[in-house]
């Protein structure tokens, strides 16, 4: 039976990966650990590093212990609802920055052009969309000019470098990892926060724990994920997730809550901690793009081939596309994200060439 493959990072794991994860006991000195390891990464110390539900509730964290209530935000007009959510839980307002083609994200001189038709903009988030680097160089010499405040999204891109031979996260004022499930670090839930400003009060550190239905998620998903995979052969992929949603064993893309009192289970931090050490010196991004024509018609082939890329970033320029209403985004000034949106399709990295040379071939014959 031919092999298939899939977007999300756990796709990867390994059966002894799964197992170790599913069956993982976690202690409170895991988290003691983490922050640790986090402290001496990102140049802070372990009182300025909080473990967190998830990565906009560790945003949301650093942007209030940085900026004024009130303030305005510049954003990736190529994003997640989250980090909207998160940057109107700190009482802030987002500003969307259009984005350029090659990166999918804005550059210094869009950043310019935002901070020139808007007021009271304090601070930026560089998130390196798909974990391809920004010129950082360049997007913070505009931050200095403009005297703004530098967050560093983590979600995709842990463990990159950008041109300068820095690595994400040691740019800002602060730098906020995602766990979550298809992320850089992928423990499918958690997040943790690290103030690299170390001027600022000691962040505090979530100690609600967990509901169970949030727990037995996190353990299971990787389980979950496997039975999804093995019945995507015999085409009944769908009747299992949608069971699994239905049942709340599993929860859709977004939708989890931001909760600046409530932590992740133990073991959460032990699986992060241990992708964290894995990490090469300079990693690669991880997810790669292509533009195309006649989008579902491709997916729908590369689906029959053994290729399931459908559920990529981003459907729509803030995604899920269900969210998108709510974020009351300004299509006329980011009419790049629009255009990409409609057009793009994410392929995996932790598949080698070899492995997605047929679905290269067949994208190949849709390419703008």
């Amino acid at each position: 039976m031919s092999k298939h493959f899939f977007l999300g990072q756990a796709a990867h794991f390994s059966r002894s990966e799964r197992l170790k994860h599913t069956f993982s006991i976690g202690r409170k000195n895991d988290f003691r650990k983490l922050r640790t390891f986090l402290a001496d990464k990102y140049g802070s110390n372990v009182s300025h590093v909080a473990i967190t539900k998830n990565g906009r509730t560790a945003l949301a964290i650093a942007l209030k212990a940085n900026l004024e209530k009130g303030a305005k935000v510049v954003i990736n007009g190529f994003t997640c609802y989250a980090v909207i959510e998160a940057v109107e839980a700190a009482g802030m307002t987002p500003v969307f920055a259009d984005i350029e083609e090659k990166t999918l994200h804005y550059n210094a001189k869009i950043l310019e052009k935002v901070l020139a038709a808007n007021e009271n903009v304090q601070g930026i988030i560089v998130q390196n969309t798909l974990g391809i680097p920004v010129d950082i160089a360049a997007i913070e010499e505009v931050a200095k000019e403009h005297d703004l405040k530098i967050f560093e999204d983590m979600a995709h891109c842990t463990g990159i470098k950008y041109a300068d031979g820095r690595e994400a996260g040691t740019v800002g004022v602060a730098a906020a990892l995602s766990f979550g499930k298809e992320k850089s670090i992928d423990a499918i839930v958690g997040g943790a926060v690290i103030l690299r400003d170390l001027s600022l009060p000691s962040v505090k550190n979530p100690r609600k724990k967990p509901t169970f239905a949030d727990t037995f998620r996190a353990r299971f998903y990787p389980l979950f994920g496997a039975i999804y995979r093995g019945l995507a052969r015999i085409k009944l992929e769908k009747f299992w997730m949608g069971f699994l949603i239905k049942t709340h064993q599993v929860e859709r893309s977004a939708n989890s809550k931001l909760d600046f009192e409530r932590r992740p289970a133990y073991f959460v931090a032990k699986t992060a901690l241990r992708q964290l050490k894995k990490l090469p010196e300079n990693r690669q991004p991880i997810r790669r793009f292509a533009l195309v024509k006649s989008r579902d018609e491709l997916l729908a082939k590369l689906k029959t081939a053994g290729y399931y890329f459908d559920g990529f970033w981003f459907e729509t320029p803030i995604a899920p596309a269900r969210f998108y209403k709510k974020a009351n985004f300004d299509e006329d000034r980011c009419k790049t994200a629009v255009e990409v949106a409609a057009e793009i399709i994410n392929l995996p990295t932790h598949y080698d060439d070899k492995a997605l040379e047929p679905a290269l071939k067949i994208i190949e014959e849709y390419k703008k």
